[in-house]
């Protein structure tokens, strides 16, 4: 194994040097990828209706190619779903990463391509195993084995032939993973991909105990459901005691800083590493690329063509989009993106703030649809996530999960934030912990702390610690386990809050 991690570790720093290159020439190397992303799909359904082989530049597509969503673009992800191609791509559509979300309900199904599989997806992949090996050139990690906490798949009942199959990317990722790949992962696929939760943690926890795991891949909120299961399994006070070669851990889907401290108590060692990585099933889109920085580097040779809109805009019926050049620093942006696998324009539903443009790099800030601005005061995820951390690092407490919502003007009451909060380790003082929790917050975000003024539009916040698991059973109440599924952390409604209160009531 040790020859092993010799030689892939050589392959994936050769990659470096066109990474450099896109660093160097982004807005060459975006417009020649929407180019031919548009010059090779004018012949499917879409780029007909569209005029795509009349489309010479950027403005040509912005004014002919309308911007969309889920619903916008679901009848002709339908129409792949029962076996028709050339809709949306010219190549054919055999898998479908199944995600939730929409507003209407159902399971959104993004067509997976193979040329968004190999150049986007597994490219991300390896490119996060180059940038990481290029800066720990010291890295053992292909010396033992990965574990990724995958998803399930299926065969797609809506095509009559039975000929495509849907999942949570993870799974569509892992079942069709290289060879070489595969020699370096665990737990074998049949496990991997088995699709009730619960007994495939208790599986994977009794088959890698034995492992040499250096590397673990997954949301962190999950992880921290295995690792935990692991040492209860094991009656060890810490992962070091069960993989005491493990050194770092690709980690994306939620914000990381919630749960550096849990971490830092399951993996005590100074010499781990932590990678972010921004894949989602609509494609790879960031990864963390320096030592001492967490924003991500816009990976722009994927087959990804990006546009932005900016956070003012997104209830305009007609809202600015801007390309790369048009960015600025600390602005938040909702992305649209123009891919590989036939999606085009299409809203994903996130919204970043680049932290540079030279070169450009981001980091997540949020939804466009998970947020709380009841108010005015325009509350997005990162600031909930900071101000969390902040008001536990100054209470020593530790946060598992947590959600917010508003509380509306009433007879009697002024409005607010209303907030349930799971903590590993409680704070010290719980009143501290608000008041600290809504001195952040207005540190950090102007809009509400203009509200929170006097308390003349918004009261201090009301704050509800419940017990441990709590977040957890509720999941699994409304048949959410697993990697795919995460916690709401902002809505701009009480459909969580009433929900959660209710739960946790049910089980007093």
């Amino acid at each position: 194994m040790e020859l092993l991690n010799s030689i892939l570790g050589w392959v994936m720093k050769k990659r470096i040097h066109q990474i450099e290159l896109f660093m160097k020439y982004p807005h060459e190397v975006q417009n020649e990828l929407l180019e031919e992303l548009v010059k090779k799909a004018a012949k499917t359904d879409y780029g007909k209706k569209y005029g795509f082989g009349t489309i010479e530049n950027y403005d040509h597509f912005k004014n002919k190619v309308p911007t969309v969503n889920y619903e916008g673009l679901y009848p002709y992800i339908e129409r792949l779903m029962k076996g028709e191609q050339n809709v949306l791509w010219p190549t054919d559509v055999r898998w479908f990463a199944k995600s939730s979300g929409t507003t209407n309900a159902r399971s959104k199904f993004i067509p997976v391509s193979q040329e968004a599989l190999d150049d986007c997806h597994y490219k991300g992949g390896k490119d996060l195993l180059s940038i990481y090996f290029n800066n720990y050139p010291e890295a053992k990690m292909f010396a033992g084995k990965g574990l990724v906490i995958g998803g399930s798949h299926q065969i797609n009942q809506f095509d009559e032939n039975a000929n495509s199959y849907y999942g949570d990317v993870s799974a569509v990722l892992l079942k069709n993973l290289p060879w070489w790949a595969q020699m370096v992962r665990t737990p074998s696929l049949d496990i991997a991909l088995m699709d009730e939760w619960e007994d495939k943690i208790d599986k994977m926890v009794d088959i890698t105990s034995n492992e040499n795991v250096t590397n673990i891949s997954g949301v962190p909120t999950w992880m921290i459901v295995l690792i935990e299961k692991m040492l209860e399994r094991n009656n060890a006070e810490n992962i070091l005691e069960i993989w005491p070669n493990l050194e770092v851990f690709f980690h994306g889907a939620v914000s990381f800083t919630p749960y550096e401290e849990i971490f830092k108590k399951l993996i005590p060692s100074k010499k781990m590493r932590y990678m972010e990585t921004y894949n989602a099933s609509e494609g790879f889109f960031g990864i963390q690329d320096q030592t001492d920085s967490k924003d991500m580097l816009l990976m722009l040779d994927y087959g990804i063509f990006y546009e932005f809109v900016p956070f003012s805009d997104l209830d305009s019926d007609s809202p600015r989009t801007l390309t790369l050049d048009e960015v600025e620093v600390g602005k938040n942006y909702a992305i649209l993106i123009t891919t590989n696998a036939g999606l085009w324009r299409y809203r994903i539903g996130d919204t970043v703030t680049f932290t540079s443009t030279n070169p450009y790099r981001i980091k997540i800030s949020g939804r466009t649809k998970h947020f709380i601005n009841a108010f005015g005061e325009e509350l997005i995820i990162d600031n909930a996530e900071v101000a969390i951390a902040e008001a536990c690092k100054k209470t020593d407490a530790i946060i598992d999960n947590f959600t917010a919502g508003p509380t509306y003007f009433g007879e009697g009451n002024k409005g607010g934030h209303e907030w349930i909060i799971e903590f590993t380790k409680q704070p010290n003082d719980v009143e501290r912990f608000s008041k600290l929790l809504d001195e952040k917050l207005r540190e950090i975000n102007s809009d509400y702390d203009a509200k929170r003024y006097k308390d003349i539009a918004l009261q201090e916040p009301i704050v509800h610690i419940v017990p441990q698991k709590t977040f957890y059973n509720w999941m699994k109440s409304r048949g959410k386990l697993g990697g795919q599924h995460k916690v709401p952390r902002l809505a701009n409604n009480r459909e969580y809050l009433d929900e959660l209160l209710s739960f946790k009531s049910s089980l007093s």
